[in-house]
């Protein structure tokens, strides 16, 4: 079984989203602003979710977490959540 390793930003706005990943692209420190910003739990973790296997997050986190590039920040993905910003750390 595959596991993986991932961080997010959860905010409210696809606006939002796209913001903070802008700052990231231009050499912010995710996990700083995972702890300003994101309304999940995990922001005061600066956004670690830990490592979890496919089919424990919902489909859409899932599908970038295990089908997508490694250490790339990926999204706005929206979920029922609201829209994430998602890096996965490793796969194996």
């Amino acid at each position: 079984m595959s596991v993986a390793s991932a961080r997010h930003i959860l905010v409210k706005t696809r606006d939002e989203a796209e913001q903070l990943k802008q700052r990231i692209a231009k050499g912010d420190d995710f996990a700083k602003i995972a702890k300003k910003y994101s309304q999940c739990p995990s922001g005061k973790k600066g956004g670690d979710l830990g490592e979890f296997g496919p089919g424990q997050m919902v489909a859409a986190f899932d599908k970038v977490v295990f089908k997508e590039p490694v250490l790339k920040v990926h999204g706005p993905v929206k979920t029922q959540f609201g829209f994430h910003l998602i890096e996965t750390i490793y796969r194996h």
